[in-house]
């Protein structure tokens, strides 16, 4: 099961973040938040310690472990929506794991 998952703007902004602090473009802190929170989310739901996805036009589509895809079709029942608006849920709460906020850009860093 291939879930397809809008990135939100919340999770954006994260990104932007990332990128930012460690002078590298967008589209890369996309795929490293996007590693980072499906890593959280399934690491904790079934121990897994490498995912495999792709981030492209905004969306995030990952196929989940067994698990994890269990857990994601009892909450999207229990709650009447699908099981990647669940997934996108989890992944936006991760969405700013790593994110020191007392980091900056690297005062040696070009400007923006």
């Amino acid at each position: 099961m291939t879930l397809v998952v809008p990135l939100s703007d919340r999770f954006h902004e994260a990104a932007e973040e990332w990128a930012d602090i460690r002078l590298m473009e967008t589209e890369d802190a996309l795929e490293v938040k996007a590693e980072q929170a499906l890593l959280e989310v399934e690491h904790l739901v079934s121990g897994v310690h490498e995912v495999e996805f792709t981030v492209e036009d905004g969306e995030l589509r990952y196929d989940p472990s067994d698990e994890l895809a269990k857990l994601l079709s009892k909450h999207a029942e229990n709650t009447g929506v699908d099981e990647a608006t669940v997934l996108g849920l989890h992944v936006d709460l991760f969405a700013r794991v790593f994110l020191d906020d007392d980091a900056k850009r690297p005062s040696s860093a070009p400007p923006k």
